[in-house]
């Protein structure tokens, strides 16, 4: 069955001609210093809605609840089928959940990045009865429609799919002009209701509200899952479309700050120009801020400065080593020079600028942590983010390093290696983290200061966490 006209099927169920079904889409509670609004699961429900869908969302990281009390919340709905989205840092909490649904004979969908790349694991582990590969909207829909059977719906399969053997896994088909979709269910994932624990930790203004402009990059990072996910292509919404939501966001949610959650903000010049040039235009009052990191090769001085006129105060960049031959060998395609120099100029511009670095890379040796720590102490960066290396499936690091480490789905992600460069150890991975944070923020007075001072009080619980988490203090 296609995808109905959403006016006939609308009249058709008015008319009681085709029963309304109900779906929770849902998130679990897992550990995370970052608790935004999944947006992801937002544009789910706002689509499937426009097709007469009952939808209700439940954010278990948000609400702080366990799998039981999830359960019970599902089952007070009563829905025809429930969606868990899932990544690699939740796979053990998703698998969980998916297990007690099927234990009440509830029928269980789940999607995302992770089981997009491992949907036989998926399957197996959690005895789902469908994973959907890819883009979830469309899918997601036509397995709706035809009443949860299977009619090989691209991008969706089950197990019995795997026993047959029949069906080669591939993507479910996605929206390419994405203007098309509405807004996220932002009534279900009202912004005011999040906790202080934003994307980049310290904010300038509350509430926040994440959007994403694009979907997609070109590159082809080899410790990302980016570039398999969306095929290395890249998908824009038009700058007024993005406006539009803004002012959505701003009217009926009192928003005043955005965070830019896109891979690639910056990469085609005139989108980003022409959003800075429409918020300067129409007088929006907003501050903004890119959490997730933009290209150093994609910025100049101009930009920048036209993003700080516009509203922008922080972004971060992504550095992930300070040697040349690691960012060769994960392909990286900067150079550690054009970093520097857009760090400089976003310093320059009056942006606050931080650096993403990556511990236990290809290549990595007790010398180039060295190196990196070294240049961020020695940067105009404001803030610093170390993380050791996440090896995630549907990355080129994932293939190229498979049998050579055994994945622990339990991991704390990015706080803890699963695999180890030759010539590092692992004591080595956990102490030059915590010596990395501690050397760049508290041997620096005036960077500390800065800092402390942008410091909510609602934030402070959350970053007493990240302190404990990353051992830079330990726990009382």
């Amino acid at each position: 069955m296609g995808l109905c006209d959403k006016t006939l099927l609308v009249g058709l169920i008015k008319l009681g001609v085709i029963s309304i079904m109900k779906i929770v889409l849902v998130r679990p509670n897992y550990e995370s210093h970052i608790i935004t609004p999944p947006i992801g699961l937002g544009y789910l429900s706002s689509y499937l809605r426009e097709y007469g869908i009952k939808v209700k969302i439940l954010d278990g990281l948000r609400d702080n609840i366990d799998s039981a009390t999830l359960q019970k919340r599902i089952l007070n709905e009563d829905p025809d089928a429930v969606g868990i989205t899932c990544l690699t840092a939740f796979y053990k909490e998703v698998i969980d959940l998916s297990r007690i649904l099927k234990k009440e004979n509830i029928r269980v969908i789940i999607g995302g990045v992770h089981p997009t790349f491992l949907p036989h694991e998926t399957l197996n582990d959690s005895s789902c009865d469908y994973v959907v590969l890819g883009e979830g909207e469309i899918a997601l829909l036509k397995l709706i429609q035809n009443n949860f059977e299977n009619d090989d719906i691209v991008g969706v399969y089950s197990r019995k799919d795997i026993e047959k053997g029949t069906r080669q896994f591939v993507k479910a088909e996605r929206i390419t002009y994405l203007d098309k979709l509405p807004f996220p269910d932002w009534e279900q994932l009202n912004p005011i209701e999040y906790p202080k624990a934003p994307h980049g930790a310290i904010v300038k203004n509350f509430p926040v509200a994440p959007i994403m402009t694009t979907r997609g990059c070109p590159y082809r990072c080899t410790f990302c899952a980016s570039p398999k996910f969306y095929g290395r292509k890249i998908r824009f919404r038009s700058p007024e479309n993005v406006i539009e939501e803004i002012r959505y966001l701003i009217n009926q949610f009192g928003i005043k700050e955005i965070h830019f959650e896109d891979d690639n903000l910056t990469l085609k010049r005139n989108h980003i120009e022409k959003i800075c040039e429409l918020i300067i235009e129409n007088d929006i009052k907003i501050s903004w801020a890119c959490p997730n990191g933009i290209r150093a090769d994609k910025v100049d001085g101009s930009l920048l400065a036209l993003m700080k006129k516009s509203g922008c105060y922080y972004c971060a960049y992504g550095v992930e080593s300070a040697d040349k031959q690691i960012l060769y060998n994960i392909k990286k395609e900067e150079k550690i020079e054009t970093i520097e120099n857009s760090i400089n100029l976003t310093a320059k511009a009056g942006i606050s600028c931080q650096g993403f670095f990556i511990f236990g890379l290809p290549g990595e040796t007790k010398e180039t942590i060295e190196k990196s720590i070294c240049f961020a102490k020695e940067s105009k960066l404001a803030r610093a983010q170390f993380l050791i290396l996440d090896i995630l499936p549907g990355s080129e690091l994932w293939d190229t390093l498979k049998g050579q480490f055994v994945p622990k789905w339990d991991k704390k992600s990015y706080k803890e290696p699963e695999w180890l460069p030759e010539n590092v150890t692992r004591k080595i991975l956990l102490q030059s983290q915590s010596r990395a944070f501690r050397e760049f923020y508290f041997k620096s007075p005036m960077r500390f200061l800065k800092l402390a001072l942008s410091i909510k009080p609602g934030q402070i619980r959350y970053l007493l966490r990240r302190l404990v988490d990353y051992r830079i203090i330990k726990k009382a």
